[in-house]
């Protein structure tokens, strides 16, 4: 499968989100607490999310995963207990779109590593996906998923 590879410029974004440790088994649970919870202290915010949500994988080790999930929001929000007010700073990023179901997307990443490494860029080692339809009611052969590796180098490295 051919995947369209680009670079652009991020821009900040204000987020609201959680960094925990999973292994790859318990990351969809973990994914559905983490969400849960900020959606809902967004509702009693009466705000909303500015966007799908995000997971940025600070480690590929599959048993032991460091991640922080969460949404971009509107305006900077102060965090409450394990919800932290953050930013997805603004910084040169490389990218392509994945369709299908989460587990199959080892060749979207290694596309995209390949489109890297063969347009003379580096990456931070910090990927994210932006999750753009919700696995509750898409099949997965049709969940879009934005991969998003952050380029070393860049104006304000993406999330730090």
């Amino acid at each position: 499968m051919a995947f369209k590879c680009e670079v652009y410029m991020q821009t900040s974004q204000a987020t609201l989100s959680v960094r925990t440790r999973t292994s790859a088994q318990n990351l969809p649970q973990a994914l559905k607490r983490i969400y849960t919870a900020i959606i809902q202290y967004l509702a009693e915010k009466e705000e909303q999310p500015a966007g799908p949500p995000f997971a940025a994988y600070h480690s590929t080790d599959r048993n032991d995963l460091d991640i922080e999930a969460g949404f971009p929001v509107f305006s900077s929000l102060p965090g409450r207990e394990l919800i932290q007010a953050g930013e997805l700073p603004a910084g040169k990023v490389a990218s392509c779109l994945f369709t299908g179901p989460y587990d199959q997307m080892d060749d979207a990443y290694n596309a995209l590593n390949q489109w890297i490494e063969d347009n003379g860029y580096e990456t931070t080692g910090i990927a994210y996906e932006i999750y753009m339809n919700d696995p509750a009611y898409t099949p997965p052969s049709a969940l879009k998923t934005q991969l998003i590796l952050p380029l070393k180098g860049a104006t304000g490295d993406f999330l730090k």
